[in-house]
């Protein structure tokens, strides 16, 4: 997700904030300078600690909380410095356990130190009122120190799990859009591993036609004709089954697959054998068949086969060809890719080279299927 749709998320949820709590901070606000207040002029200036923390909210909330923070935390603690020497007002002290806590949990580092700085100046404005007052002086240390004192800390430090919350929002956010973009690269590998069957097999397929074709031009014309006629035919088929991907309506066809394999294998002069010891189960015919296509294409590709042995169970396929060449077994990609398709749909694909021989297995567990 970018950052632009997470700052969005949490901008919503802000607004839900604001409008829950906004007429709840205004009245109490409002309350508070109506009960607390002795004259007009202790009214006005109490209301500008109101002001500066329902500003600070809003703008909290609006996600642009530091262009005014500074100026709304000074115009509160003009407002508590005034309450404290002046009337002794204790709701002088509400623009302050407004502003403060908010801009303390935005800060990007510091956090604690800018938590504790906070909590001891509330602390040592309002012991201030120790100074100008002589009497009661428990109950003046107990409105303006001691009370202050706790609240600023608790709302503070309450802050700093709703701070963490929007993280977690932000990090849900994020992690949910990188699991989208994972999806859309699985999907986008998927598609061209799909069209690199369908292309890069037909393509191998049309070069070993031409040539057959080639040959028989001058020895045989109506079976290079015929060869022509299949070549058409079989670029025909591939664009219509890369149109049906385009479209995600392509599904292969085991049995189809299979004809295919034998037709090519012996035109290109590879004796084919077929065993066959079950009834293949759809729901493993079309990851199958896309084995088997890939696995033809190699042979032909890379092997000097002479002989190849297709061996059909009711969750799996075996395919066997001599003419492997000696030495380490090859980087096949397009096989590679079908491991981990097959993988992901429970099956197992096996590659293995011994003695000249070459084999690709893919089997289902028949109980999962």
């Amino acid at each position: 997700m970018s950052a632009g749709q997470s700052e969005e998320t949490q901008g919503r949820l802000r607004h839900l904030n604001l409008t829950m709590l906004l007429p709840v901070v205004t009245v109490g606000g409002a309350l508070a300078v109506a009960l607390d207040a002795r004259s007009w002029p202790d009214a006005a200036v109490l209301s500008l600690g109101v002001v500066a923390g329902v500003v600070t909210f809003v703008r909290w909330t609006m996600g642009a909380l530091f262009p005014i923070a500074i100026p709304c935390l000074l115009v509160a603690t003009g407002v508590w410095l005034y309450g404290v020497l002046g009337p002794g007002s204790g709701a002088a002290f509400f623009g302050v356990v407004m502003v403060g806590p908010l801009l303390v949990s935005r800060l990007p580092r510091h956090r604690a130190a800018a938590a504790v700085a906070l909590t001891a100046g509330v602390a040592v404005t309002g012991a201030a009122r120790l100074l100008v007052a002589h009497e009661d002086l428990l109950g003046e240390l107990t409105q303006f120190v001691l009370l202050p004192t706790g609240i600023i800390a608790v709302v503070t430090g309450l802050m700093f799990p709703n701070k963490r919350f929007y993280d977690v929002v932000r990090d849900l956010e994020e992690s949910r859009d990188r699991e989208a973009e994972l999806a859309v690269a699985r999907e986008r590998i998927r598609f061209a591993s799909d069209l690199h069957d369908i292309q890069g097999h037909t393509l191998h397929v049309v070069k070993l036609k031409v040539a057959l074709a080639q040959r028989l031009v001058r020895t045989d014309a109506g079976r290079a004709e015929e060869e022509l006629r299949e070549i058409h035919a079989l670029v025909a088929d591939t664009i219509t089954q890369t149109k049906e991907l385009a479209h995600a309506h392509r599904r292969l066809n085991l049995s189809a697959e299979l004809e295919n394999a034998k037709n090519l294998f012996e035109a290109a002069g590879i004796r084919v054998r077929v065993h066959r010891e079950a009834e293949v189960d759809t729901g493993a015919g079309e990851l199958l068949g896309q084995v088997l296509r890939e696995t033809t294409t190699n042979i032909l590709r890379h092997a000097q086969a002479g002989q190849v042995r297709i061996t059909l169970s009711k969750a799996g396929i075996t395919i066997v060809n001599d003419g492997a060449p000696d030495g380490p077994l090859p980087e096949l990609s397009g096989l590679a890719t079908l491991r981990r398709r097959l993988a992901d749909n429970g099956g197992e694909l096996t590659v293995e080279q011994h003695d000249g021989s070459f084999l690709t297995a893919a089997a289902f567990p028949e109980e999962d299927r």
